[in-house]
């Protein structure tokens, strides 16, 4: 009887913790989700990072952006846009560098799963910072009086892409009610607040030179095979690649 390789990848997900990680990441689904902001040691639970997508896999850091080290892809792209033409200019905005925002996040509803990061756009972060100094709400994350926050997810009439609305409850709240877990569980959640340094794997500048490297040669026998199919492949790229590296 053959081996059955799903049931070892499953294994080797157990092992290595991957389900785990992919897991503790949230998206919110078509419709309305209520959520909690957690609270992190350092006082900022809006934590950004620069992410380059469509390069050989789903989505990496980009060592340049968030660790100030030399960056092939970035590279590139520089040199692409200054080639100054119509094409070169479009394909280096695929190569750049992308900004991602998140967040340690209670589920309203889902509480038993516990924490997750809740990954989201530039104009979701734009809104939680208006929030959060808006002296009627103040510090949401408070565990004792902080907000809930509603959302309302979902791709409007005629748009290309799905949009998050978020409003703060107006009634201040504790994070975990008796129905949660009171004081008990609120202590156990804290505890499992990830480090937002280590929650995505940092390369090298070797090991995204090697990445760009096979993308290149790749794209390269693809136009050579079918002729340059990629023209009108930008526009949805970001958003897929985006879920892909968040396991959704």
């Amino acid at each position: 009887m053959a081996l059955n390789l799903d049931a070892m990848r499953s294994k080797l997900a157990n092992v290595t913790g991957a389900d785990k990680k992919r897991n503790n990441f949230w998206r919110p689904q078509d419709g309305e989700s209520n959520i909690r902001i957690l609270p992190t040691a350092d006082g900022d639970p809006f934590k950004d990072r620069w992410f380059h997508y469509n390069v050989g896999q789903a989505g990496f850091l980009c060592p340049k952006r968030n660790f100030g080290d030399s960056c092939p892809v970035c590279d590139f792209a520089s040199q692409l846009w200054n080639e100054g033409t119509e094409d070169s200019k479009k394909m280096a905005k695929n190569f750049m560098a992308k900004q991602r925002f998140f967040s340690p996040v209670l589920v309203r509803g889902e509480e038993n799963e516990g924490v997750k990061v809740w990954g989201y756009g530039k104009m979701a972060y734009e809104s939680l910072l208006n929030i959060v100094l808006d002296p009627d709400y103040g510090d949401i994350t408070d565990p004792d009086e902080g907000n809930d926050l509603k959302l309302t997810y979902g791709k409007p009439a005629g748009a290309s892409f799905p949009r998050t609305d978020i409003r703060p409850r107006p009634r201040k709240t504790p994070l975990c009610d008796d129905a949660v877990g009171g004081d008990e569980r609120c202590s156990e959640l804290m505890e499992t607040i990830p480090n937002f340094d280590t929650i995505f794997e940092r390369k090298t500048t070797e090991e995204v030179q090697s990445i760009l490297d096979q993308h290149i040669s790749a794209e390269s026998e693809d136009v050579e095979k079918y002729g340059d199919t990629n023209n009108n492949k930008v526009v949805d790229a970001v958003e897929q690649s985006f879920n892909e590296l968040l396991g959704s």
